[in-house]
C-alpha cells in the first residue's frame, strides 16, 4: 500500500520554480510517504529568497550548498552525495528526484539497480536520459491548477497547453495493448499502463488533457473497452482490445 512506501524527496533548488511546490507535494503524496524532504541551494542568493515561505508550509528543508567554483554546480554533487547517504541508511523504499538537470541521471540509474524505485519530477524541458533513468516521469506542467479567470491585467486566462494524440501515440497504444493482451486480444488496462511506463517513463494521460488512461482510451476510436464485475471487487475492472 501507498502509506507503506517510504520516499527520500530531493529537490534541486536551482533548478525548478518555486510555484510548483505545493502540487507537486499533492502529486508525490500519491506514490508513497516523504518521509525525508530536502531541498538544496545556495541560500545566500537574492533569487532564492522566495522558497522561505513555501518550504516552511510543506516542512521541506533547506541543505546549503555554496557554489565554490564558477561553472560548477555544486548544488547536483550535494544532492548526489546525500541520495547515496540515504540509499545506504536503508530508511526509504524509493526516491523522488527534482530536477529537470541531466545530470542526475547516472543517480537515476544507479537507485534503480539497488532496488530503489525512482519518480523523477522536472520541467518539459528535461533531457531524454533523465527521463528514462527512472520509473515515472512527471511533468511539472501538467500539475499547475488550471485558472480560467482572466489575470489581473485583465487579459485571458493562461490555458494548459496539452500534447496531440498522434498516429505514432496511437500506434504505441495499440502495441502496447498488443504486447499485454491474452489469447482474445482482451488486456488488463493495469497491466497495459505499467507496461506503457516501462516503455515511456514520461507518458502521462494528464500530458493530453485526460486525468487517467481510462478516459483518454475511451476517447479513441482504435480500441473496445469492456468493463468486467469480478467477485469480491467493489469496483469493474477495465480491459481494453485493438478493433
Amino acid at each position: 500500500m501507498i502509506k507503506d512506501i517510504k520516499l527520500a524527496v530531493l529537490i534541486d533548488g536551482d533548478n525548478i520554480p518555486s510555484k510548483y511546490i505545493k502540487e507537486m507535494m499533492e502529486e508525490i503524496a500519491k506514490y508513497g510517504t516523504p518521509t525525508i524532504k530536502r531541498i538544496y541551494g545556495d541560500w545566500t542568493k537574492p533569487q532564492l529568497g522566495k522558497w522561505k515561505t513555501i518550504l516552511l508550509e510543506n516542512a521541506i528543508t533547506p541543505i546549503q550548498q555554496y557554489g565554490y567554483t564558477t561553472g560548477k554546480n555544486a548544488t547536483d554533487s550535494a544532492m548526489i552525495i546525500d541520495a547515496m547517504d540515504i540509499l545506504y541508511s536503508n530508511n526509504v523504499n524509493g526516491f523522488c528526484l527534482v530536477s529537470s538537470d541531466s545530470d542526475f541521471t547516472r543517480l537515476a540509474t544507479r537507485l534503480r539497480e539497488s532496488g530503489m524505485k525512482v519518480y523523477g519530477i522536472g520541467e518539459k524541458k528535461t533531457p531524454d536520459p533523465f527521463i528514462v533513468a527512472c520509473d515515472k516521469f512527471i511533468y511539472l506542467e501538467i500539475l499547475e491548477p488550471y485558472n480560467d479567470k482572466p489575470d489581473e491585467k485583465g487579459g485571458e486566462s493562461k490555458k494548459p497547453v496539452f500534447e496531440k494524440i498522434t498516429p505514432k501515440v496511437i500506434n504505441f497504444l495499440k502495441q502496447s495493448v498488443s504486447d499485454a493482451a491474452d489469447e482474445d486480444g482482451w488486456a488488463f488496462l493495469g497491466d497495459v499502463g505499467s507496461l506503457i511506463l516501462k516503455k515511456q517513463p514520461n507518458f502521462d494521460a494528464r500530458n493530453f488533457g485526460f486525468e487517467k488512461l481510462t478516459p483518454l482510451f475511451k476517447s479513441l476510436n482504435q480500441f473496445e473497452i469492456d468493463q468486467r464485475v469480478q467477485s469480491g471487487v467493489r469496483f469493474k475492472l477495465i480491459y481494453v482490445r485493438n478493433k
